[in-house]
């Protein structure tokens, strides 16, 4: 059986957090948290990043930066997960759900403006598979309206827009480690903050709310209660895995994008015939190989790909449902959009086995039985 995704372990991982058990300093924001927020800084070139428990832990950390709360809107792509949108419900808000671009999952930066209303406060431009929104775009609507950007970089780590790093664009951002991504700790996230305005607010909230990080760096002589917050930074065990994955980050990449070339390649003549959709990494994007995916014709087809696939062992799956269709928008809001590629993607999208120890024959293998599936139809 051929995984949808395996973990990958560098062989590192026990070694640091072992090391981290025997420093004493195992409640978060200890060696290990710092390293791997210095290494983000540097190599990316944040003002600052807080290492979370999770990706939705780093976008609910954004809600509350960006200060809003009931009466407020926020615009965020509907092909997406709910933790892109929970994060500003949680803060009270109306979340406005954009369409999807025909050629890519990415929100239609196209049609954000009309979406706009005197109570947007908010667009979350989300980075479907590692490839970039169009962000001069995006960043252009933001500044003429007076908007804040929240970048969820959840699969966008080492991917770059017109060569700046994604995550860094927008006001602020979040990355996730989940095992399902490129570089991993199991659970964990990561909060980006490019404006200089939010950092001292972020480590309170970050600290539950308080000025710890203040006091342990001996700038105060006790901390207090200045702010809300939760208990949203990791333990040292944690980060201790996720600097082991950190360090390999280029072998890492450079073996998923050989995997996802190797599909690529394979499907083309299918593609040619129009058979099925494959990504497109426009112009402006770079791609980090986080996913590879192809897009069916229809839902049957799309089923019976699933299924063929399961029946010789390969497991595939398709990805999210759109949001403006769930049970609880549809239970809690009237004004039901219509937006007609994110329910394509929701339909046909289905995404192949990619993970690191997967072998370039597997691939091949995988891309042939596609191939005999599409010419039984």
């Amino acid at each position: 059986m051929i995984p949808f995704n395996k973990p990958y372990l560098t062989g590192k991982e026990a070694h640091y957090m072992y090391e981290a058990v025997y420093t004493g300093k195992l409640s978060g924001n200890g060696v290990f948290t710092k390293k791997c927020q210095k290494f983000f800084e540097q190599k990316y070139g944040f003002k600052k990043t807080l290492l979370t428990t999770s990706c939705t832990d780093a976008l609910e950390m954004c809600a509350i930066l960006c200060n809003v709360g009931p009466g407020d809107e926020v615009i965020v792509p509907s092909y997406t997960f709910v933790s892109s949108a929970l994060a500003f419900v949680r803060q009270g808000c109306k979340v406005v759900f954009a369409d999807s671009m025909e050629s890519n999952p990415n929100i239609d930066a196209d049609k954000i403006e009309a979406l706009i209303t005197p109570k947007t406060k908010v667009i979350v431009p989300v980075h479907y598979a590692g490839v970039a929104c169009d962000m001069d775009k995006i960043m252009d609507i933001a500044n003429r309206h007076n908007l804040l950007v929240v970048e969820d970089a959840a699969q966008a780590i080492d991917s770059f827009y017109k060569g700046r790093p994604l995550g860094t664009i927008g006001h602020l951002s979040a990355f996730s480690f989940h095992e399902t991504k490129n570089i991993i700790a199991g659970e964990g996230g990561l909060l980006g903050i490019n404006d200089e305005r939010f950092i001292r607010r972020a480590e309170i909230i970050w600290e539950k709310g308080t000025n710890r990080s203040e006091f342990f760096r001996g700038e105060v002589n006790k901390y207090g209660w200045c702010d809300t917050g939760s208990s949203f930074l990791p333990s040292e065990v944690v980060s201790a895995f996720l600097w082991a994955q950190l360090e390999s980050m280029d072998d890492i990449q450079t073996k998923r994008k050989k995997l996802w070339e190797q599909y690529l390649g394979g499907l083309q003549l299918l593609a040619a015939k129009c058979v099925v959709r494959l990504p497109q990494i426009p112009d402006y994007a770079t791609n980090n190989a986080h996913m590879f995916y192809l897009v069916c014709r229809n839902l049957d087809e799309r089923s019976g790909l699933i299924k063929y696939l399961k029946d010789h062992d390969v497991l595939s799956v398709f990805h999210y449902l759109s949001l403006h269709k769930s049970e609880y928008y549809t239970t809690h809001y009237a004004d039901i959009p219509t937006l007609s590629n994110c329910d394509m993607y929701a339909d046909c999208l289905v995404r192949l086995p990619m993970f690191y120890e997967l072998t370039l024959e597997q691939v091949d293998s995988i891309v042939e039985l596609i191939k005999e599936y599409y010419s039984k139809l």
